[in-house]
Parts: structure tokens; sequence; C-alpha cells
């Protein structure tokens, strides 16, 4: 008898770090990382009226400032995860989340240096950057958990179907770490723009999931085509 055949182990391709198009991705990455945390100082209502279904209030709509950037956060992420692998991506949150802590303590420094005596907007100031420590905070928690737990996904799923299946492993993993991401920063920023009440609370979770992955649905064809694009001019990939 012959032994059975057996198909060979689809090929996991990474490509090397040492080029100019990771050093991009990372900066921008840091880049978005900041701006969010500083954009989400400010709560927004999208709707007039009021409607809830038990504890859950549905409309208005209840987001951040941050909501608006944060999603190319994941999308950057999932490219560095697709492209170069678990260990850049690790790179690349680490030197964010350093950037983001860099950005809270020059905030809170600037905030609490003696003010110019011409200067008059002490108060407008402290009332914009005052909460960023505390979304700087909620962000890296979440940011944390979510990125890694979205690298992770990706390159395990990666792992097994090597070149196939980039769609589902691009939209599962992003699911996962911005479910994860959201609930974590919802619970420790919400106070911080004036969200007491666990109906507005359950619906800012609720929107931040929702839009952050839809964005990534949205913005697929883009991502594809960057993660083609890097696949095909990354000579070590």
């Amino acid at each position: 008898m012959t032994p059975q055949a057996t198909s060979p182990q689809p090929a996991v391709r990474f490509a090397s770090r040492g080029s100019s198009y990771f050093d991009i991705a990372i900066a921008m990455f840091c880049v978005v990382l900041v701006v969010s945390n500083i954009a989400a100082t400010k709560g927004i209502e999208i709707g007039s009226g009021e409607f809830s279904i038990g504890a859950v209030q549905l409309w208005p709509i209840v987001t951040d400032g941050g909501a608006i950037l944060f999603p190319v956060a994941y999308i950057l992420g999932d490219v560095i995860s697709e492209v170069y692998g678990f260990k850049a991506a690790r790179r690349a949150i680490i030197v964010g989340f350093a950037m983001a802590i860099l950005t809270a303590v020059t905030f809170w420094l600037v905030q609490h240096a003696p003010a110019a005596s011409f200067y008059e907007n002490q108060a407008a100031f402290e009332a914009v950057a005052g909460p960023v420590g505390q979304i700087v905070v909620a962000s890296l928690a979440g940011y944390l958990v979510g990125q890694f737990l979205n690298a992770w996904v990706l390159v395990k799923l990666k792992q097994r179907t090597a070149e196939r299946g980039l769609v589902a492993r691009l939209i599962a993993s992003t699911g996962v770490g911005e479910t994860a991401d959201t609930l974590i920063f919802c619970a420790i920023a919400a106070t911080a723009i004036g969200i007491t009440s666990f109906g507005v609370f359950l619906n800012y979770f609720i929107v931040g999931v929702v839009f952050k992955v839809l964005v990534e649905i949205i913005v697929l064809p883009l991502t594809l085509t960057v993660i083609g694009q890097l696949k095909r001019r990354e000579p070590t990939y």
C-alpha cells in the first residue's frame, strides 16, 4: 500500500521591517493615535429627540471626536500585521503607546505651567486639554488589548490560510480588536466627556463598535490595494 498523499502546508510570508515603507506606516500609526486621543475629548451627539428601549438609549447617537480618525489606526494595524507580521505590529503598538504617554505628560505639564499675564485662554485650555489624561489612560488600556488582539487574530488566521482569505481575516481581526478596545475605552473615558447614565453608555459603546467596523468595511478596497502594493514592492516579502 502506498502512503496517503498529504497536501503541502501553504507558505506564510512576511516582509522585513527594515524598509522605508514600514517607517512610514509606523509614523502614520503614531500620529493617528495621538490626534484621536485629543479629538476624543469632545463628545458628539447626532440627532434630536430621544428614543430608548428599556435602559438603552438608541437615539440620539452618541460618540466622540476620536471616532472620526481612530478607525484608521486599526486599518494601519491590519496593514502592518498582514505585510510585516506580529513582531512588527507589536513594535508599532509599543511605539504608539509611548507617543500617547508623551502627549498626555506634555499636556499635563503645559496645563499646570504658570500662564503668562497676557494669556487669556487658560480656562479654555484646561477644558479641552484637561480630560486628555483620562482619555489617554482609557485609550491606552483599550488600545493595548484591542491592537494586540487585532494583530494576533490576523496573524493566526494568516498562518492557516497563507495568502488566501485576506478579506475575511481583515474583518474578523478588526471586529475582535475593536469590540475589546471600544468596551475598555468607553468604560474609562465615558465620564470624561460627560456620560453618566448606563443607557447612554450602551449607546456610546454600540455606536463605537458598529461605526469602526463599518469604516473598515467601507475602506476595504483601499486597504486591499495598499496591502497588495506593499507586498509587490517589498523585496523581502
